[in-house]
């Protein structure tokens, strides 16, 4: 399998690029800065210098050509600006989905928050309020899609632990808590290997169900 992972570099996309290269899938990296090719091949992938914010669909699309799935894990970052917030987590997702669907790869993953497409609580702070809103619309803009089978994943608090296996991942609601980046990425992976997955918005914690099991019981709660 050619997985194509937009902010390769992140903590999230690297564990991920790594699991599908210890399996021997082509891991295929979108990266803004060219200093990071190294760290990228060092997890066993590829890298693409490609900057969403300032690429057009045609590039995107190039890139994207040959891949069987496509996954969304860029982010502005912490302390980045309202605007970015819209130009990266809302439009890079909206010009990666429009690439795919372009390129002819219909299989998207995309890694969004809690917090996303519900109402931003009072007191919430101005920068975000402004990734949940860019986030909600990046889901919005890619669940209309007929095109794409999507996926859209909302993982809670994100921490460095190491990688339990052990998850709560359901249709909303789910209670809020936190989850491994580690786990995360094993559950993506789980996503892509499971095509009936498509069509669902998941929420993901830590828990005690094993990923594989999770998994299966999403696409059986389904059927």
């Amino acid at each position: 399998m050619r997985v194509v992972i937009a902010g390769g570099h992140g903590k999230i996309a690297q564990h991920l690029l790594r699991l599908l290269a210890e399996r021997g899938d082509d891991a295929v990296a979108l990266i803004r800065n060219p200093a990071h090719i190294g760290d990228i091949s060092d997890l066993g992938a590829d890298a693409v210098v490609l900057d969403l914010e300032s690429a057009d669909v045609a590039q995107v699309a190039e890139v994207l050509q040959g891949a069987d799935a496509v996954v969304f894990a860029a982010g502005a970052g912490p302390g980045s600006s309202i605007e970015r917030k819209d130009t990266v987590d809302r439009a890079g997702s909206v010009l990666l989905a429009d690439g795919a669907e372009q390129a002819g790869v219909r299989r998207f993953v995309q890694v969004s928050s809690f917090g996303a497409g519900e109402p931003v609580p009072e007191g919430t702070d101005e920068v975000f309020t402004a990734y949940l809103a860019a986030k909600t619309a990046a889901e919005d803009d890619l669940t209309r899609r007929e095109g794409l089978d999507w996926t859209v994943l909302r993982p809670g608090g994100l921490t460095d632990e190491g990688p339990t296996g052990l998850v709560a991942l359901t249709s909303p609601p789910l209670e809020p808590g936190q989850v491994p980046r580690a786990d995360v990425a094993a559950v993506l992976l789980a996503l892509l290997d499971t095509p009936a997955t498509a069509g669902h918005t998941l929420m993901l914690t830590s828990g005690d169900t094993p990923i594989a099991d999770a998994v299966q019981a999403v696409v059986g709660a389904s059927g």
